[in-house]
């Protein structure tokens, strides 16, 4: 039987290193933070504990590594977003990848947002990295505050206040508290309910 790695090191070295990661955060959130050792990871990838320390140069740098990659994995999901419909279908998009993530990404969801990791702190790098992707979405509002479709609080506000909705309901639905076509529409009426207070309605449209 072919391992992970083997499988993995046929591809590359950068596949080799998501392999890794991979199977690090899927023992973190499974068995809890006394898994993630050296050893063990290599146990479950099928490479010596060399390649780990050479890769990430122990423990400590693995655990940034699961931090960075998981950042890394959602701003390329984020970018993904189709801009071309406006600036508030581009906002409702953005929503819908963030959701998209955390049930495509749970592990790493949990890393980055849940405090999988007890006891990491992120080093400039990693807080840079998560910076970027709430860039991302304080710019989808912006660009909507000023095209005018949006008003009634600064981006940054508007924007923390969505992050703060968008994490409460996935975080509940990958706990399993709802069925999946359930939170679909909850987290729509949701999201649809977060911004209803600052949408600015065209009296041409209007009945």
């Amino acid at each position: 039987m072919v391992t992970a790695y083997e499988q993995a090191q046929r591809e590359g070295q950068s596949v080799v290193r998501a392999a890794i990661l991979d199977a690090a955060t899927h023992l973190l959130v499974t068995e809890g933070p006394a898994a993630l050792t050296v050893r063990r990871i290599s146990g479950e990838v099928g490479c010596s504990t060399k390649v780990i320390y050479t890769l990430f140069g122990g423990k400590e740098g693995l655990s940034e590594a699961l931090w960075l990659e998981g950042f890394a994995r959602f701003e390329r999901r984020l970018l993904e977003v189709d801009g071309q419909g406006g600036p508030l279908p581009t906002l409702r998009a953005g929503l819908d990848a963030y959701r998209a993530y955390a049930l495509d990404q749970p592990d790493y969801y949990r890393v980055m947002f849940e405090g999988a990791m007890a006891g990491f702190k992120a080093g400039p790098e990693a807080r840079q990295a998560a910076r970027r992707t709430f860039d991302l979405l304080v710019r989808c509002v912006r660009e909507c505050l000023e095209s005018g479709v949006l008003r009634g609080a600064p981006a940054e506000e508007l924007a923390d206040v969505l992050w703060m909705a968008m994490h409460g309901a996935v975080s509940l639905e990958i706990t399993g508290y709802f069925k999946a076509e359930e939170a679909a529409r909850r987290y729509r009426l949701l999201c649809d309910s977060v911004l209803a207070p600052f949408l600015v309605h065209d009296e041409r449209n209007a009945p």
